[in-house]
């Protein structure tokens, strides 16, 4: 594990709910895939564009991935700066717990992957159909595991997949929390199912 490819991922998780949809996954999949320099590049313009600030937190995590990854210092100091991170307005649904065939392919991948304990399937809803979000706890190498569910949730038909891969422990940003809250279980480690009961 690299230094800058946890503080790119940590980043991008942040980022959810504040990028387009259709930015943030093509960025997680340059991550995923080692494409570094277009990454920092795109990911510093992508923030001026979209006028997204960033948070000292943030920042820092801006400078030690795109800023080691060769993007210009200039672009780097015009992103503005925010006094705390955004809230979120997006709301989201557990989807009735049907389960289909990207959700059980998904599952597959999770269950394989080390540090995995837990995967969690919400719906947004927006304008339009709504989207589908993944929200994996715990696994190693985060930002590679949220390729490959990007990859498998494309080949299901999911133009634009929506893959949170968070910390095993610790409180997610506000967007995660409310994913969370919106969604149901699919599956947790047997471990992690003896040790405390389950939210609904």
């Amino acid at each position: 594990m690299t230094a800058a490819e946890q503080s790119g991922h940590e980043l991008l998780v942040a980022l959810a709910g504040r990028l387009p949809d259709d930015v943030l996954w093509r960025l997680r999949d340059w991550l995923a895939a080692g494409a570094h320099t277009p990454l920092g590049a795109v990911l510093a313009r992508e923030l001026l564009r979209q006028r997204i600030g960033l948070t000292d937190a943030e920042r820092d995590l801006l400078v030690a991935s795109a800023g080691a990854w060769g993007a210009s210092r200039r672009l780097l100091e015009a992103v503005r700066p925010l006094d705390h991170a955004p809230g979120t307005d997006a709301a989201f649904h557990s989807g009735g717990g049907v389960v289909d065939t990207a959700a059980l392919s998904v599952l597959g991948v999770v269950r394989g992957h080390p540090g995995c304990v837990e995967l969690r399937q919400s719906f947004r809803l927006g304008p339009g159909a709504e989207q589908r979000v993944v929200v994996v706890h715990g696994g190693e190498r985060p930002w590679t595991l949220t390729g490959t569910l990007q990859r498998v949730l494309r080949a299901h038909g999911d133009r634009t997949p929506c893959v949170e891969v968070l910390p095993a422990h610790g409180e997610p940003p506000a967007y995660h929390q409310a994913v969370i809250i919106g969604s149901g279980l699919l599956w947790q480690s047997a471990r992690d199912r003896s040790a405390e009961p389950v939210p609904a």
